[in-house]
């Protein structure tokens, strides 16, 4: 009967390990068996020619100089630049127009990410999963980084001077979920947003008419 036990205990762990390096797996970009990938179009005979333009993007070009009014993100990331397949990397150029332009909180599933600071002062921080705020601000020259799925944020308060930065994520997709969109545009009854902040349905109305301008 112990014996009987024991075999069962021990194919619980294997079990249960199998199913933690499954998920530790998934959790990160796939490693790949060739220096790079090349999407194959249908019909060929499997093989493509690729020169240096296949690893160029000229889509941050627009962003050099460029002075928008309102928040803005450049994004070079795999679905723009498809060289980046398996190479678990992304970049996204970032301009904040002075006044109080934010990037609001907001997560990146799949990667962490390193902010650097081209120019001006940027107000940043995550919060933890024990919800501590690490918050700092940054001047020019100066990098922050963002851990793998945290909440986090990005504010420009100088009234008179932008802010521009470049981030680098660990990840060619690294995706993004907006906590204020993600929470009021994505159809979640509003009597439960209404419970769980503590508040009525004409507040939730509110915020959700606020978010969908």
């Amino acid at each position: 009967m112990a014996t009987v036990v024991l075999v069962n205990v021990v194919l619980l762990l294997t079990i249960l390990v199998h199913h933690h390096n499954q998920v530790q797996v998934s959790a990160s970009d796939p490693d790949i068996l060739t220096d790079f990938v090349v999407p194959v179009p249908p019909n060929t005979n499997g093989t493509v020619d690729v020169d240096g333009s296949y690893f160029t993007y000229t889509g941050l070009r627009s962003f050099i100089g460029a002075f928008p009014p309102k928040f803005t993100i450049f994004k070079a990331s795999v679905t723009q630049l498809p060289a980046l397949e398996g190479q678990s990397v992304s970049y996204a150029a970032l301009v904040y127009p002075p006044g109080g332009s934010v990037n609001p909180p907001h997560t990146h599933p799949r990667a962490s990410e390193l902010l650097f600071l081209l120019v001006g002062s940027l107000e940043v921080g995550f919060v933890d999963t024990g919800n501590q705020l690490f918050a700092q601000t940054l001047q020019q020259g100066d990098m922050f980084v963002f851990p793998k799925g945290l909440v986090h944020y990005q504010y420009n308060k100088d009234g008179k001077n932008p802010a521009v930065a470049l981030s680098a994520f660990g990840s060619a997709s690294p995706g993004t979920v907006a906590v204020p969109s993600a929470v009021f545009n994505a159809s979640i009854d509003e009597s439960i947003l209404a419970a769980s902040f503590k508040t009525d349905v004409g507040t939730i109305k509110k915020l959700e008419a606020g978010l969908s301008h």
